[in-house]
C-alpha cells in the first residue's frame, strides 16, 4: 500500500508542475483495484478511465499508448474489444525486472501521452524498490 500511494503522490505531482488535475489508480498484478485517488477539480470519468488504463497496461504488459498504436488497424483492432481496455495513452506498468507486477493509469491531463509521462514519474518514486 506504501508503494502505491508513492506512485500516485509521485504522479499527481508531476502533472500538477503543469497545472493538470488528474485522477491516478494503482492495480496489483492481477489487474484489480489496488489504489485510487479522484483528484481535486478533475472530471467525473477520469477516475473510472484511469482504471482502465492501468488494467490495460497491466494485462497488455504495455504502455496504454503503446496498446493503442499496436491495435490501431488491421486484425490486432479486434483486441480492443475485450471489455475493460481502452487504447489511449496513460497506462503503464510496474515491473520488476521483465515481470508486470502491477500498473499504474493516469487521467486528467490534456492528451495521453502527457498523462503517461506522470504516470512515468510515480512509478520513478518507488523505482530504487523495485530493484
Amino acid at each position: 500500500m506504501a508503494m502505491a500511494q508513492a506512485i500516485i503522490v509521485g504522479a499527481v505531482e508531476e502533472c500538477a508542475k503543469t497545472s493538470f488535475r488528474v485522477s491516478v489508480v494503482v492495480v496489483d498484478k492481477a489487474g484489480q483495484l489496488a489504489a485510487a485517488l479522484r483528484g481535486d477539480g478533475t472530471a467525473p470519468h477520469t477516475i473510472e478511465f484511469a482504471r482502465m488504463k492501468a488494467y490495460t497496461a497491466r494485462t497488455r504488459n504495455q504502455t496504454s499508448l503503446e496498446f493503442a498504436a499496436a491495435t490501431a488497424s488491421g486484425d490486432a483492432a479486434a483486441l480492443r474489444q475485450i471489455p475493460g481496455v481502452i487504447a489511449i495513452g496513460g497506462g503503464v506498468p510496474i515491473k520488476v525486472g521483465t515481470e508486470t507486477i502491477g500498473a499504474v493509469g493516469v487521467s486528467g491531463a490534456p492528451g495521453g501521452d502527457k498523462d503517461e509521462i506522470c504516470a512515468k514519474a510515480g512509478i520513478a518514486r518507488v523505482a530504487a524498490a523495485l530493484n
